[in-house]
């Protein structure tokens, strides 16, 4: 009796061994590394040994470097080397980098670690990424679109020395949020951005960046296609992202994963796709930041989308655009705001500004980051309750059927070139933009008011797009 209790309890322990590991996996290494890297870690947990052979990292096939360990609970600092403190990791500069630290729970867990430099060697690119950026993968499987993507993923600074769960926001454009050497246009900075926010008010959010596929991008972030560019693939995109990165990301790291806490952001065709999701997936993403969308690839179907869904749940959307993107931007996010609110969606879940030194540029998106982070998340983070921030003002328009050919406009800004487009429930286009001629106009309460006409389809709903010339003013869903 007594062997076979202490074979159970040598095999608990076994079993219990298996369930403490922990494991560090090194995602990203500088650009200059010899393909002939032998990588080897160093810290409390080995009296600092730089080369021994123990904690030498073994590469796999997806070209990541790891090592499995039982360290003892508690706080751990750490270093990675090329086996000696000669050829120690270094910052992005290739100066001397502080230890790194975790605080291990005696729990099976992975510490993911991206080396930015050599001490003393930076590389041919300068590297801007915070130390606490990783690679997740550089080839990600994306079953709907038949591709694979780089996946990049920003820890809090204190992620390694807590047990805390964070909100997760997704980004598109991966290239460009948080490392200058792999932009092609600039940088959003969102790992500074973040860290400074960490400093300053405890927060910390996870923050998840998606490259783009290059020449598929037009095609990966746009719902519909459009009659010149073409794409359409924007549904395939945002099912990638619920059905295989963010199950993926919930499960790998400490996340809040609710709707209240996933937040979908991304500019210009990035803008696009996440007003997209948020309206077709609210039971996912409960805020969108929609920086300078990209309304016109859709050629009406995003506002269409907007008004045939209607509002299904409580939803955040912070748009923003600025003034020097061009007079169609700015407006077109003004016609997106009307639709929002004709739909159900009440001003305390749509904000809108429109900037006037803003241009189409990452240092501008990069400068409203954290002003839309403390909008989306000001009633649930207390900390963002100060930060007060107003939507531009909105004139008022509506258009209201008076009999079967007859309309009514109410508007308050001058109209010059009155226009109205017709599209049937489907979206397709029945009557082209065409001149109408506003007629017993008339001033009530400062609303101007006017009648027109047109002949609309006998049977099913349709939508009205009303321009002033060539610039879209309201959509709206008529019957």
């Amino acid at each position: 009796m007594k062997k076979i209790s202490l074979t159970l309890l040598c095999c608990f322990l076994a079993i219990s061994s298996l369930w403490s590991q922990l494991t560090f996996i090194v995602s990203g290494l500088p650009p200059n590394t010899s393909d002939k890297l032998e990588l080897f870690i160093a810290g409390t947990f080995n009296n600092w040994n730089p080369g021994e052979q123990g904690y030498q990292l073994s590469k796999n096939e997806d070209g990541f470097y790891s090592l499995t360990i039982n360290p003892s609970k508690g706080n751990h600092k750490f270093k990675f080397t090329r086996g000696s403190w000669a050829t120690v990791e270094g910052d992005q500069s290739g100066n001397y980098r502080p230890d790194r630290i975790f605080n291990y729970n005696g729990k099976k867990q992975n510490v993911y670690c991206n080396i930015l430099a050599w001490e003393g060697n930076s590389g041919n690119k300068k590297s801007t990424a915070s130390p606490n950026v990783l690679i997740l993968d550089p080839s990600f499987d994306m079953p709907q679109l038949n591709s694979q993507r780089r996946i990049w993923v920003y820890l809090p600074p204190d992620y390694y020395q807590s047990q805390k769960s964070y909100p997760v926001i997704y980004l598109h454009d991966g290239q460009n949020l948080f490392d200058q050497s792999t932009s092609y246009s600039g940088e959003w900075k969102i790992d500074e951005s973040l860290d400074d926010l960490s400093k300053n008010t405890g927060l910390g959010f996870i923050a998840v960046g998606i490259d783009n596929g290059g020449s598929d991008r037009l095609s990966e972030y746009s719902p519909t296609p459009n009659s010149k560019y073409g794409g359409g693939r924007g549904d395939q995109y945002v099912q990638f992202l619920l059905k295989n990165l963010k199950p993926f990301i919930d499960k790998t790291f400490r996340t809040l994963s609710d709707r209240e806490n996933t937040l979908i952001m991304g500019s210009s065709m990035g803008g696009l796709i996440s007003m997209y999701a948020v309206i077709e997936y609210p039971e996912i993403f409960g805020k969108a930041g929609v920086f300078s969308p990209s309304f016109w690839y859709t050629e009406g179907h995003s506002y269409w989308h907007v008004l045939n869904k209607g509002r299904k749940d409580r939803v955040k959307i912070y748009m923003m655009a600025g003034g020097k993107e061009g007079r169609n931007m700015a407006n077109d996010m003004l016609a997106m705001k009307r639709t929002l609110q004709v739909s159900g969606f009440p001003d305390r879940e749509v904000f809108h500004k429109v900037h006037a030194d803003g241009e189409h540029k990452e240092w501008f998106w990069s400068r409203e980051f954290l002003p839309a982070l403390y909008w989306l998340f000001r009633d649930d983070q207390r900390q963002f309750a100060q930060k007060t921030l107003s939507s531009s003002t909105i004139d008022p328009i509506g258009i209201s059927p008076i009999s079967e050919r007859e309309f009514e406009l109410t508007y308050q800004t001058p109209v010059a070139k009155p226009k109205i487009s017709i599209a049937n429930s489907e979206g397709l286009i029945i009557l082209k933009p065409k001149k109408i001629k506003l007629s017993n106009q008339a001033n009530e309460g400062g609303l101007q008011k006017g009648i027109f006409k047109f002949k609309p389809p006998k049977e099913g709903s349709y939508f009205i797009q009303f321009f002033d010339e060539d610039q879209l003013l309201l959509v709206q869903k008529m019957r």
